[in-house]
């Protein structure tokens, strides 16, 4: 399988919070890395590491797309962000 950072496509990133990786047993998939909140909410963050083109078009159009699967249910609230900090509490803001 080719390299995500060489088809120029954002790839997950572990980070330190992470407790859960959803996907890590099934190949068809990529492992996804994630800080899986046992609240009332559920939340589910993430993190990825975009590739020097994404960050370069990111920069100059200020656009991000989403796609979100929802297999024809309602769609759940979603947040984006680019700090740590608005989704998880800590010492340090990456």
């Amino acid at each position: 399988m080719l390299n995500n950072q060489i088809l120029n496509k954002m790839t997950p990133k572990q980070f330190k919070e992470a407790n859960v990786t959803f996907a890590k047993d099934q190949p068809e998939y990529q492992p996804l890395p994630a800080f899986r909140n046992d609240s009332p909410q559920g939340e589910v963050i993430t993190c990825w590491n975009l590739t020097f083109k994404e960050r370069i078009r990111i920069l100059f159009k200020g656009e991000i797309w989403l796609s979100l699967l929802t297999f024809n249910k309602p769609l759940t609230p979603s947040f984006i962000t680019t700090k740590k900090s608005d989704v998880l509490a800590s010492e340090n803001d990456s």
